[in-house]
């Protein structure tokens, strides 16, 4: 091979390096300012009014929007009452280090929250069912009662991947059972999807055996390629959780769940 021939390749390759560069540049701003977008809604309910309200297996709740460095006294306060009673049991000793955890990631002002209410003055599901779409939104705004739960959600990335990450669901044990956390993972992939994330990603307690069916069996989920037992199966580093996704592209699911 003469000089002015290699030295072509050479050139070639140089270009083609500088492409794949510039390529996954542009990549990472594209899911930057995904990210960048997604956080900056404060109202991602907004997009999805059927899922302003819950009213079935007389249950009758609404939904409301929040930030982490907007909660009130009253409200941190409630985050923390019913962490500590769902999960102090399936975190064990692990629980006070965890808490603590818990309490600086509640008022981060990356977390968004959709908070449960009752719908004060509306115990029976005979009239919950009587309600059009409008009108339990309504009553929603004007006459929404105490609390029974929240979620709390991240947009991330993880592996490079764009993600909706699920920090926290967590609902009063007397309106577990009704088909309300379903309802509201339900809205959260779409939330997830209208952001143009790749997946929703959680983390659950080993311990925490009906959280883990109800993921796994009941909405689907999988253990990713990045939790511990994927990841350290062979260097005896046995965690007590699993991080589970459920992915929306080819892309996504070759990195979270297969790992590549």
């Amino acid at each position: 091979m003469d000089s002015k021939t290699l030295e072509r390749r050479r050139s070639s390759n140089t270009k083609e390096k500088k492409l794949k560069r510039s390529d996954i540049l542009a990549k990472k701003k594209v899911i930057e300012k995904l990210i960048k977008v997604a956080c900056a809604e404060n109202h991602h309910l907004a997009s999805f009014h059927a899922f302003h309200h819950f009213h079935r297996n007389g249950l009758c709740v609404c939904l409301k929007p929040g930030r982490g460095n907007e909660l009130s006294s009253p409200v941190k306060n409630y985050i923390q009452s019913l962490l500590k009673l769902n999960m102090e049991g399936p975190y064990g000793s692990e629980w006070p280090v965890e808490e603590k955890v818990k309490r600086r990631e509640m008022v981060a002002p990356e977390a968004h929250y959709i908070f449960v209410h009752e719908v004060a003055n509306l115990n029976s599901n005979e009239t919950a069912t009587m309600l059009t779409a409008n009108e339990a939104s309504t009553i929603c705004v004007e006459d929404s009662g105490p609390l029974v739960g929240f979620v709390q959600y991240r947009f991330v990335l993880e592996e490079d991947v764009p993600v909706l990450y699920v920090y926290e669901l967590q609902l009063e044990p007397c309106v577990q059972g009704k088909g309300l956390g379903k309802f509201l993972m339900q809205l959260i992939e779409l939330i997830a999807r209208k952001n143009s994330m790749g997946a929703v990603v959680l983390t659950v307690q080993k311990a925490n055996l009906l959280a883990m069916k109800f993921y796994i069996s009941k909405l689907r989920y999988t253990i990713s390629s990045m939790s511990p037992s994927k990841v350290n199966p062979m260097m005896g580093i046995e965690k007590s959780y699993e991080i589970l996704c459920k992915t929306f592209n080819d892309e996504a699911k070759t990195i979270l769940e297969d790992g590549e």
